[in-house]
Formats: structure tokens, C-alpha cells, sequence
């Protein structure tokens, strides 16, 4: 399969048509321990005029996935999509409370990037310009996940990866990607959805076929 680069996916994100208002949101999504922010931080290094939305934000708790979901488009996604004020739920992780929400301005270079599971969700679709998410094997993912986060994430791994079972089950966000890449050695490499980003592109364009 051809190899995609963080640039190849920028090239492609900056191509394909705006869905909400004038915005390009490009949301990056896979399991725990996929790889996504790793990529996405790729992404906004090379992109740092895109504002940038972890869902890691937007959890309300480690049994908040399903409700990160309507947190996120109520108050980031559609008041961004018609030029209202916007602000990024915040949690704190410390003390399993709120935390004063983040405001969000709309960035000018039109480019927002959301990353973590939860943000492909149906729900969100309509405001995404772009969907990818990353596949790597779960003894990988777990690896990696507790590797950085052990001490505090290991009480909590069985209870989240349920979730994320659930999501997947009730929302195929890795059938719907525009992009389906695999993250096992941290490269970008396509694995699904098509041969190219400029294939995407053609394909993402009003009246193209499929």
C-alpha cells in the first residue's frame, strides 16, 4: 500500500471543501494508544494557524466518551460553523470536575483540527471536512498508552476501551474515514479508503462521483 506523509494529509486537508461555513475541520481519530496525537501534532506543526481541539479536553470523566460527543458540536463545532462564539469544555482530570471552558476563536486560516475518539461520530459529520482514523494492534495501543500515562491511565484501561468498543459498534467511524491509516510503527500508511490523497480530494469535490 502507497505511503502517506503528514504532508501528503495537509496538502489534502488544505483541498478539500469546506463543510462548516468557510472552516475545514479535519478530525483525527483512532483508540488509545493509536497514534493520533502524535499525528496530529505533526499536523499542527506544520500547519500552526490551524486551531487545534483535543477531545482529552472534552471528556467529562473517564466514563464520558459517549457524552463528549454532543459537548463537542454544541460548543465548538456549530456555533464555529456560523461564526459564534465557541469554547472548549474543559475537565479536570485531577479532581473529576469541570474546568473553565476554553474559548475558541475562529481561527482566519479557516483550518480546525479536533483530535481524539469521539470526534467522527455521526453527529459530527456534517462540520468535518475530512475524517481519518488510525488502526494500530491493541497490544501495541496498550503499550504505548501506558507507557506514557501508566501510573494514572492502567485503573482505568478495561473501563475505556468498553467505551470505545461501544462507539465503534454504534458509530463505524472507521468505515465512514475519508483515510484509514495504520499507526504500528508511528508512519502514516494507508490501509483502507483509497490510493491517494488527491484521489480523496477529486472525490470530496460538489458533484463528484461516490
Amino acid at each position: 500500500m502507497p505511503h502517506l506523509t503528514p504532508s501528503d494529509l495537509v496538502t489534502w486537508w488544505l483541498s478539500v471543501p469546506p463543510t462548516a461555513g468557510d472552516l475545514r475541520v479535519l478530525a483525527v481519530e483512532g483508540r488509545s494508544g493509536s497514534g493520533k496525537t502524535t499525528l496530529a501534532a505533526t499536523l499542527a506543526g506544520l500547519v500552526p494557524q490551524a486551531a487545534r481541539v483535543a477531545m482529552d479536553d472534552v471528556y467529562p470523566g473517564w466514563d464520558g466518551l459517549a457524552a463528549s460527543v454532543p459537548l463537542l458540536v454544541e460548543h465548538v463545532l456549530a456555533p464555529l460553523a456560523v461564526d459564534r462564539p465557541a469554547a472548549v469544555p474543559r475537565w479536570d482530570w485531577t479532581a473529576d470536575a469541570p474546568a473553565r471552558p476554553r474559548p475558541l476563536a475562529r481561527p482566519p486560516s479557516g483550518l480546525v483540527l479536533v483530535e481524539g475518539i469521539g470526534c467522527g461520530a455521526r453527529a459530527c459529520a456534517p462540520y468535518l471536512a475530512g475524517l481519518v482514523w488510525i488502526e494500530a494492534p491493541a497490544a501495541v495501543r496498550r503499550h504505548r498508552a501506558l507507557g506514557r500515562d501508566g501510573a494514572t491511565y492502567a485503573p482505568h484501561w478495561d473501563r475505556w476501551s468498553a467505551q470505545e468498543e461501544a462507539y465503534l459498534a454504534a458509530e463505524r467511524p472507521d468505515a465512514r474515514a475519508d483515510l484509514v491509516l495504520d499507526g504500528t510503527d508511528g508512519t502514516a500508511r494507508t490501509l483502507a479508503a483509497t490510493a491517494s490523497a488527491a484521489v480523496l480530494a477529486d472525490r470530496r469535490r460538489p458533484g463528484a462521483a461516490g
